[in-house]
């Protein structure tokens, strides 16, 4: 169903999942408020991303929010901890930034809820990160309760939803999803230790899930690697 004039606060890292979560948004019919948010991450040049992926989406507004969380460290991304290359694993990875994700829906819908929107979109993904504990659908469930308890809009009766359209699929899924959306994935960044040149790695975790998945999806990948995962 169209949601014809209707507003969503969309969180953009610059990624692949955030992006075409955000196109479906859009393909929904909301009108885009983009939110990305500078916590210092080793791979700033996912801010670049974000912008350019801003604009190609029509964002009406798009706000890049510091918030220095390598103040508190605790992952690879925010410390100094080396990112791990070895391959995906089953634990939990120290790429896991401690409750990012709970951080930056908190900020959406703060946003959200000063533009009078209600609903918020962004990229979890259950399947090939579900070592993150803030990509289940618990999480999801949990935070929409949060929200409901929250906010002057939730008490009142209005309550938010968190939509997260790629929850349940693969990165091949999300792949060929982006292509029936039309998107140019190459817009997008990935990788969490960018090489010289402007270059995705082509060993973190996320490295490999990028290029599996569009090896699954039979799609070529416009991406540029410095080495070929």
């Amino acid at each position: 169903m169209t949601q014809s004039g209707r507003t969503a606060v969309a969180l953009i890292s610059g990624g692949l999942d955030s992006y075409v979560s955000a196109a479906c948004a859009r393909a929904e019919g909301f009108s885009l408020l983009a939110l990305s948010v500078d916590y210092n991450q080793r791979h700033q040049i996912e801010l670049a991303a974000a912008r350019r992926i801003a604009v190609e989406l029509g964002a009406v507004r798009h706000i890049v929010l510091p918030l220095d969380l390598s103040a508190f460290g605790g992952s690879a991304l925010t410390a100094d901890i080396e990112v791990p290359k070895e391959g995906v694993g089953d634990d939990i990875p120290v790429t896991y930034v401690p409750a990012r994700n709970t951080i930056f829906l908190s900020l959406a819908l703060g946003w959200a809820e000063a533009a009078g929107a209600r609903d918020m979109f962004l990229g979890v993904n259950a399947l090939d990160y579900s070592g993150y504990p803030d990509c289940r659908p618990e999480f999801i469930a949990g935070f929409e309760r949060l929200a409901e308890l929250a906010t002057k809009a939730g008490v009142e009766g209005d309550p938010f939803h968190v939509h997260a359209p790629l929850l349940h699929m693969s990165k091949a899924d999300i792949v060929r999803k982006a292509t029936e959306l039309g998107l140019d994935l190459g817009l997008s960044w990935s990788c969490y230790d960018p090489a010289p040149g402007g270059l995705h790695c082509g060993l973190c975790d996320s490295c490999r899930l990028r290029a599996l998945g569009f090896e699954q999806a039979g799609i070529a990948d416009p991406t540029r690697y410095a080495t070929r995962p």
